[in-house]
């Protein structure tokens, strides 16, 4: 199909501009697609929903349409105000307004999509389980990621107030003050971790759930070395009160990354998915 100086392989999934081949992630690709299909007509945002979601896929789908036809109109050029090619109708849906070539039959040629997910080689859990996580407000969720990525800060920080005390303790037959060495490492990776985490959440970054997953891993591996810091002040709190906070810290991890998928959900960005086409 031809618009302007664009054309659309649909099958291949390919943009072209002036034979020049561009870059167009799935979801703005498809979102083209479907308005290609239907030239000069109104494409509501509940089909576009039912074309690129399937109808048990757990994502914030206004925040990650939204996001996909941005990114479509950036690679057009195109302009909201002033639209060339896509205008938005408030509430409603979107029209492709430039004149369209087709060069072959549209029901033929536009991709059927077909989510599937990819499952992540740290997820605990079967890779449809999310559809079964609650859906409390994003807000609730994102503002409680928040929250443990600033506890982690105070421990980051109080612990390196507290830099000479740890230096006194020492590997008992090397002399090392291995403690002081771990502290400062691991503090120095998570401080600039925490950060970057929050003001992804602060900014409702879109890709942050790929982002979080990809590093999942250290984060997961982090988290559980700082857990084990209850025990540097027993003599203070006693054994109990820091095996019970251990344990609790223990869990941080996983309630991230649940907290996660509830606000961004696995699915939310192109390059977390497989999409075949029938």
């Amino acid at each position: 199909m031809r618009f302007g100086v664009f054309e659309a392989d649909l099958q291949a999934r390919e943009l072209r501009k002036s034979g020049r081949r561009l870059r167009v992630q799935d979801q703005p690709f498809f979102v083209l697609a479907a308005l290609l299909e239907h030239p000069g007509t109104i494409v509501t945002r509940e089909e576009l929903r039912q074309r690129l979601w399937p109808a048990d896929t757990f994502v914030d789908f206004d925040h990650s349409l939204n996001t996909a036809v941005n990114k479509l109109r950036e690679v057009l050029g195109d302009s909201a105000s002033s639209p060339r090619f896509i205008e938005t109708l408030a509430r409603r849906g979107y029209r492709f307004v430039a004149e369209v070539q087709k060069d072959f039959p549209p029901e033929e040629s536009i991709p059927k999509v077909v989510a599937q997910p990819v499952r992540d080689r740290w997820s605990l859990a079967e890779p449809d389980s999310e559809h079964d996580l609650p859906k409390p407000h994003r807000a609730v969720t994102r503002s409680l990621f928040a929250l443990i990525q600033t506890m982690y800060l105070v421990f980051y920080v109080v612990a390196l107030f507290h830099a000479e005390d740890l230096y006194q303790i020492a590997w008992p037959r090397l002399g090392w003050p291995t403690v002081f060495i771990a502290v400062l490492l691991t503090a120095a990776v998570g401080i600039p971790l925490r950060l970057y985490l929050l003001s992804g959440t602060a900014f409702d970054y879109s890709r942050l759930g790929e982002k979080f997953n990809r590093i999942f891993l250290g984060v997961f591996v982090l988290d559980q070395l700082w857990a084990t810091a209850p025990f540097l002040v027993m003599d203070r709190i006693g054994f109990g009160p820091a095996l019970g906070t251990t344990a609790a810290l223990l869990y941080v991890p996983f309630a991230e990354r649940t907290l996660i998928r509830m606000a961004y959900g696995s699915r939310t960005v192109p390059a977390r998915e497989d999409r075949a086409v029938v």
